[in-house]
């Protein structure tokens, strides 16, 4: 488990788990009653941070996940009078199935239709659960679940029901902690903040949300499961609305971003209604304004408070990293990027138009126009972010137009882009780190990033969270982001923009190199002076279409080129 997490974490994880439950153990029976129902709603949170903390996907399934895993294990308990495991089981395997299927449409959504979407999901549930009496037993629910058992023992005190509730909790956290292990938390935090990136640096963001969306599921299930044997009833008030709210006031309150944050939050608000009952009927008052204080007062959740001890950011050995991997970067020969005929039309818009070009090893090719004549669609299209309606796309032999961004990143085309990176959660290190390819050890993966950073002059910023740079420093951290996944076509977006004339002459003098290395360079930028120098061949763009094409002076004495991109009209 150290191996796992940094040391703090560790330390701090450990105490959110075993404080709390070594105060239950030597309460009264009540008391531990309601630290089991704690546990037990820890344990949905912990799933739903994955879906919400580190997707930043607002699901609101997890209470639907929560109300199968108790109806599907409480079915099998009275109606076959199977073991309790056997059971827990079975409602792990069915939620996990219902979730797969669901992801299958509704993971492709975003932002609010991906909300809604789960909530009409998780109402039509309800609505089964209400209806289908025969086998749910209507509003009554399913009485008669029996008390859980384990080897042949029925657990019938509530201390033992409390150990094995916070035992699971133990597991799930730890389960939690392994999915999101180095370098694959710096992957979902930059798949969450910045996912146009992600997905162009090699990060497969179908598998990863996929993968989440299904242990969310399993950990509400198994939550849901614990209830049912816990209470001995399951109603569709398990399925109900609030029970979604309650989990997410958890998580949110809590803290998003750390399982143990999840923990915190189901302590607090299965214990806040409690606290507050001696107000009798204005309780619940007192408990929406506490929630409202909290949030308002704490954006980052209780866990944000002790940030600063949680996370403990690696201070590398940098002169070790730079000794061992001077040899590690390497750029393959002998790739040739060839487009034919590639359209692209945004309802009555015509963004690219028949447009052909070839960019050979070791060549650099500029592509200037106008704003709005097709250039950062190109570049969305070879990468994948964008589909074309019709032409080809071909890497060497291979046709790759079909292929999803991720793909086309592991066959080696890389590119940076206009925009800033904004992440408050990463620093330079973590995010060259988390685009670096995953078939590598995290030692070779950590001096890859080294020599990038080196090599670009930014490793002096390694520690800088990415938010902090300069517009000049973002770049560079954008162009190292691209190299590291060790690229055979690479596609610059404005690389120049905001630079002064020494900073662009140092990333001229880096883009020579590349070259030299074997490189296929595509360069949009607007900065001749920039430019020119640097490409061996200039293709001239015109509302989708290609006006001049050829050596640099040729296309600057284009009459065609010279008014569509320069303003200056025909002699």
């Amino acid at each position: 488990m150290m191996a796992l997490l940094s040391q703090r974490s560790f330390v701090f994880t450990l105490a959110t788990i075993l404080i709390p439950l070594c105060f239950a153990l030597n309460a009264d029976t009540y008391s531990q009653r309601i630290m089991t129902l704690s546990g037990i709603y820890a344990i949905a949170a912990v799933g739903y941070h994955l879906v919400f903390g580190r997707l930043g996907a607002l699901s609101l399934a997890q209470g639907c996940f929560f109300g199968l895993g108790a109806y599907s294990a409480s079915l099998m308990g009275v109606h076959f009078g199977l073991s309790f495991f056997v059971c827990l089981l079975f409602a792990i395997g069915f939620t996990a199935l219902i979730a797969a299927l669901i992801a299958i449409p509704v993971l492709r959504l975003g932002s609010h239709y991906f909300a809604l979407a789960t909530l009409g999901i998780a109402q039509l549930t309800l609505l089964v659960a209400i209806n289908w009496t025969k086998v749910t037993g209507g509003a009554n629910g399913t009485y008669g679940v029996p008390q859980p058992d384990l080897f042949g023992k029925t657990l019938s005190s509530s201390t033992e029901i409390l150990l094995l509730v916070w035992f699971i909790l133990a597991l799930a956290v730890g389960l939690t902690f392994w999915i999101t292990r180095k370098p694959f938390n710096y992957q979902l935090t930059l798949l969450r903040d910045l996912p146009e990136i992600a997905a162009s640096s090699g990060i497969d963001i179908g598998r990863w949300r996929l993968k989440l969306f299904l242990l969310s599921a399993v950990f509400g299930a198994t939550a849901g499961a614990l209830q049912a044997y816990t209470i001995g009833v399951v109603s569709p008030a398990t399925l109900e609305f609030q029970i979604m709210v309650s989990i997410l006031a958890m998580t949110v309150i809590g803290g998003k971003n750390h399982p143990t944050g999840a923990i915190i939050g189901a302590i607090l608000l299965t214990h806040l209604p409690e606290w507050f009952r001696f107000l009798e009927t204005n309780y619940l008052i007192a408990y929406g304004a506490a929630l409202l204080i909290t949030i308002i007062i704490i954006p980052n959740g209780i866990v944000g408070i002790f940030n600063n001890f949680i996370i403990n950011r690696v201070h590398h050995n940098l002169k070790s990293l730079l000794e061992d991997g001077k040899k590690i970067i390497s750029y393959p020969t002998g790739l040739s990027l060839k487009i034919k005929n590639v359209s692209k039309r945004y309802g009555g818009i015509t963004a690219l138009k028949n447009f052909s070009m070839t960019l050979d090893s070791g060549q650099i090719v500029g592509l200037v126009g106008s704003n709005g004549s097709g250039k950062s669609t190109l570049i969305n299209i070879i990468t994948g972010l964008q589909r074309h309606d019709t032409g080809t796309i071909k890497l060497d032999d291979q046709f790759i137009e079909d292929a999803a961004s991720y793909k086309r990143s592991e066959k080696g085309i890389a590119r940076t882009f206009q925009t800033s990176l904004h992440s408050y959660d990463l620093n330079v290190f973590e995010a060259v780190l988390a685009c670096s390819r995953n078939n590598l050890g995290i030692k070779e993966r950590e001096q890859k990033t080294h020599r990038i950073l080196q090599e670009s002059a930014l490793i002096s910023r390694a520690g800088v969270m990415t938010n902090q740079l300069s517009a000049a420093e973002a770049r560079k951290l954008n162009l190292c982001m691209a190299l590291v996944t060790e690229p055979k076509i690479l596609l610059l977006d404005e690389p120049a923009a905001g630079l002064s004339s020494a900073e662009q002459n140092f990333l001229s003098n880096q883009v020579r190199l590349l070259a030299q290395s074997g490189l296929s360079i595509l360069i949009v930028d607007h900065s001749m002076d920039f430019l020119l120098p640097l490409a061996d061949r200039l293709i001239c763009l015109n509302e989708g279409s290609i006006v001049a094409q050829g050596l640099p002076e040729e296309v600057l004495t284009n009459s065609k080129a010279l008014e569509s991109y320069f303003g200056m009209p025909k002699s």
